[in-house]
C-alpha cells in the first residue's frame, strides 16, 4: 500500500474518503487513519475502538500511534525539568470521538496532539479550551500555523508542523524544473519524453484534496468567509461560476492526457520514482520514496493556469490542544506555553517524525540538514489552512468525483452544478 498522506483531513470527525487519504502526511499511522478506524489505546486497554483509560499522571496527552512515539521522550524531560509527570497514551484509532466522549465525561486527557481542522468540530462539541499563548509568540512561529489554529477570533492550539502540497520535477526529464504556469509543465514534460507528463492523483473517484491547486487557480473556490475570516458554509462556491471555469481548465487537461484516472493515490509516487512521469504533485510524504529512488529533483510551488489565479494547495498543520474537561488544566496551559516560546520540544520530537517545522528558529537549525522540509514550510506559507469546519466534510466526495468525471470527459457545468447542489444539501440536513 503506497497511500502517503498519514496526517490531515479528518474535517469533523468524518471520514474523508478513499482518494483524500492519499495527501498530506508522513509514512507513518495518521490522525486521520487514526480517527477513522476502530481500535484501542495501547497503554490503556479496553475494548477496541473504546478510549484508554486516564493515566495517573499530573499531565496526560493523547495522541495518535506516531506522534505519541515522538513526544514520549520529550514530555517526560519536560515533566522532569518541572517536577511534574507525564503520561503520553497512544490512542491508535478513533482518536477524535473518543476524545470529545471521554473529555465529557471528565475521564480524558489534559491535552490532544492533532490536526488543526478538527477544531471546528472540537469547539462545537465544547471540547477545547483557548490556549493562552506568551507574549512574542505570533514573532516565532510562522504565520500559516498561527492561522490554522485560530478559530472565531480564538487561538486553540499551539502549532508545531505543517505540511502543503508542492511540484516536484525530475530534472533528468525536463529543462524546467520550476514552470511558473501550467501551460509550461505541459510543454516541458512533452518535451522531455517522459509517458506521464504530471503525475497527479486523480482516480476513478477522484482526489480533491491534490486536484485543490488546479481548482483554485481556475477560479473555483470551496467556501466563502465570514467577516472573522472564517470558512462560511452558507456561501459554497462549488456549483457556481469559478468551479464551471475550474473545470472546463481541468477537463482539457484531462482531454489531453495531462490529467488521468489512472494516477491514483496508490500509483502516483511510484509513477515518478520510476521515471514514468516528468512532475508530481505530492508532498513531504514522497520525499523518503524520491531519495531511496536517488532522483534528481527539484522542488517548487504548484503552478497555476497562464494569466489566472495563482495555485493555492491546502495546508495542514499538527498542534497541541487544551482539553476543556482536562484533569489539569494549568499544567495543560503550560506545556503548551513551553512549546510556543522554544523549538526544544519540537526539536525532539523532529528524529523521530520529520514534518516540517512551523517554529521559526527551529527552521534555521534544520535548513543545512534537511532543506527541502524546510523549503515545503517556506511554501506553506502561500497556502490555504484546510477549511475547520465540520462542513468542510460534505464537500470531498461530490467535489472529487466531479472533477474525475470531468477529468474523464463529462461537461464541466452541469457536473459541478450537480456536486454543488450535492454538498448544499448535505450540509443543510
Amino acid at each position: 500500500m503506497q497511500i502517503r498522506r498519514k496526517n490531515f483531513l479528518t474535517l469533523g470527525g468524518l471520514t474523508v474518503g478513499a482518494a483524500a487519504l492519499a495527501a498530506c502526511g508522513g509514512d507513518a499511522e495518521s490522525s486521520t487513519d487514526a480517527s477513522d478506524a476502530a481500535g484501542a489505546a495501547s497503554d490503556g486497554g479496553g475494548e477496541e475502538g473504546a478510549a484508554p483509560e486516564r493515566a495517573d499522571a499530573d499531565l496526560v496527552i493523547w495522541a495518535d500511534e506516531v506522534k505519541a512515539g515522538a513526544l514520549e521522550g520529550p514530555a517526560a524531560a519536560w515533566g522532569e525539568a518541572n517536577g511534574l509527570t507525564v503520561a503520553v497514551q497512544t490512542v491508535a484509532d478513533q482518536l477524535q470521538p473518543n476524545f470529545i466522549t471521554a473529555n465529557a465525561s471528565g475521564n480524558g486527557p489534559d491535552m490532544i496532539v492533532a490536526a488543526h481542522d478538527w477544531i471546528g468540530n472540537l469547539v462545537q462539541n465544547g471540547s477545547l479550551s483557548p490556549v493562552q499563548l506568551p507574549p512574542g509568540t505570533e514573532e516565532t512561529i510562522a504565520p500559516i500555523g498561527m492561522t490554522a489554529v485560530t478559530y472565531d477570533g480564538q487561538v486553540y492550539g499551539v502549532p508545531y508542523a505543517v505540511e502543503t502540497l508542492v511540484l516536484y520535477a525530475n530534472n533528468d526529464l525536463t529543462s524546467v524544473p520550476a514552470p511558473a504556469t501550467v501551460e509550461e509543465l505541459v510543454e516541458a514534460g512533452r518535451a522531455g519524453g517522459a509517458e506521464n507528463v504530471l503525475s497527479l492523483p486523480v482516480g476513478e473517484q477522484g482526489d480533491a484534496y491534490h486536484m485543490e491547486p488546479l481548482y483554485t487557480s481556475g477560479g473555483g473556490y470551496l467556501f466563502g468567509t465570514t467577516a472573522e475570516g472564517d470558512p462560511d458554509p452558507s456561501d459554497v462556491g462549488v456549483g457556481g461560476e469559478g468551479s464551471v471555469s475550474a473545470g472546463e481548465k481541468i477537463g482539457a487537461l484531462g482531454a489531453d492526457g495531462v490529467l488521468k484516472t489512472s494516477i491514483t493515490g496508490d500509483n502516483a509516487i511510484s509513477l515518478f520514482t520510476d521515471g514514468k512521469a516528468a512532475y508530481l504533485v505530492s508532498g513531504p510524504w514522497a520525499l523518503a520514496d524520491i531519495r531511496t529512488a536517488g532522483i534528481d529533483v527539484t522542488m517548487s510551488a504548484v503552478p497555476g493556469f497562464d494569466g489566472l489565479d495563482p495555485a493555492v494547495p491546502f495546508a495542514g498543520v499538527n498542534a497541541f490542544f487544551v482539553a476543556s474537561q482536562g484533569a489539569n488544566p494549568a499544567f495543560a496551559q503550560q506545556f503548551a506555553s513551553a512549546v510556543a516560546s522554544s523549538p526544544d520540544i519540537a526539536e525532539q520530537m523532529f528524529p523521530h517524525n520529520e514534518l516540517p517545522p512551523v517554529n521559526l528558529e527551529l527552521q534555521e537549525k534544520l535548513a543545512a540538514d534537511y532543506p527541502e522540509l524546510v523549503q515545503i514550510a517556506e511554501l506553506a506559507e502561500d497556502a490555504d489552512p484546510m477549511p475547520a469546519i465540520p462542513e468542510m466534510a460534505a464537500i470531498w466526495q461530490p467535489l472529487g468525483q466531479a472533477q474525475a468525471n470531468i477529468v474523464g470527459g463529462a461537461d464541466p457545468e452541469p457536473t459541478m452544478t450537480s456536486a454543488g447542489e450535492e454538498i448544499t444539501a448535505q450540509i443543510g440536513s
